[in-house]
């Protein structure tokens, strides 16, 4: 049941189109905390020191979301400079109240994993900072971070509702693939 708005949400709806004339952004990135990670881990399971094995990897994850935090932060700041005033404490943060958002591919506003494909095109991170993408599209190392980047007032984030066929069918005919590789990679929002 839709409840949010009255419409349903896309991602296009925060970059103007082409045709507009409006000067608009649309971002990119991926970061990586990953590198040398495996080799710190096999020395931990090595010395069979399951916490700190656990402990690197995580602490690996929150520093690529960290970056990806700070690096959000200087685009609205100072790149883009659509907030260069902004002063938001941590939990202003934590409860998004800034102007933008960060969606990544794999997550709920965009949950086709192979628009990563899209982004590792653009950026080529796997040749830049050594993060690349498996057959299923995840990165590797796994503490790793890749969004799109949106600055549009009224971008927040959504999620993608349950799809029926005709949704997936013109999917599949706009992205160029098989229907049946879009139910592939869709299967988490299929209403069928």
């Amino acid at each position: 049941q839709k409840t949010d708005t009255p419409y349903y949400l896309s991602l296009s709806d925060y970059i103007a189109p082409k045709g507009t004339g409006v000067a608009d952004y649309i971002g990119a990135f991926a970061d990586t905390a990953g590198l040398g990670l495996d080799a710190i881990v096999q020395e931990f399971e090595r010395q069979q020191d399951d916490y700190q094995s656990i402990m690197a990897k995580v602490l690996a994850d929150r520093l690529a979301e960290a970056f990806a935090e700070c690096l959000h932060e200087r685009v609205r700041k100072e790149l883009w400079g659509y907030a260069p005033d902004e002063n938001l404490s941590p939990e202003d943060l934590l409860h998004i109240r800034y102007q933008g958002i960060r969606p990544a591919p794999g997550y709920p506003p965009c949950p086709d994993h192979t628009e990563k494909q899209l982004l590792w095109e653009l950026l080529q991170p796997d040749q830049r900072i050594g993060v690349r993408l498996t057959e299923s599209c995840m990165m590797v190392p796994p503490a790793s971070v890749s969004a799109f980047m949106y600055a549009h007032p009224d971008s927040k984030y959504f999620s993608v509702g349950k799809l029926a066929k005709d949704q997936v069918q013109d999917y599949a005919r706009r992205k160029g693939i098989d229907v049946s590789e879009a139910e592939r990679w869709l299967q988490s929002v299929l209403a069928y």
